[in-house]
């Protein structure tokens, strides 16, 4: 499954995120989702702690000044590889 984070960690229910994503998911962050992102965080804990792959798009990083701070937990990817994920993975959550 590929859930995709667009909001905010302070914007969104964080209970409902952790309990459905399963051991092997797949979370790609994008727009203000890249905040989960933060080296550190509870929210990047909360992720890392569902075994889930995590992923945060570059370019809206860059957008966000944020790359720099980004955990090494955290693959961080094109829009390609975007793409690609979306077509591995058919079942799909947007939060």
């Amino acid at each position: 499954m590929l859930h995709t984070l667009t909001t905010s960690p302070f914007r969104c229910d964080l209970s409902a995120i952790r309990r459905l994503i399963a051991v092997d998911d797949h979370v790609l962050l994008l727009e203000d989702g890249v905040i989960f992102a933060l080296e550190g965080t509870k929210s990047l804990l909360m992720l890392i702690n569902t075994s889930a792959y995590v992923y945060a798009l570059k370019v809206d990083l860059l957008a966000r000044g944020l790359i720099s701070h980004i955990s090494s937990q955290v693959k961080i990817i094109s829009y390609t590889d975007f793409v690609t994920l979306t077509l591995q993975h058919p079942q799909q959550i947007s939060w």
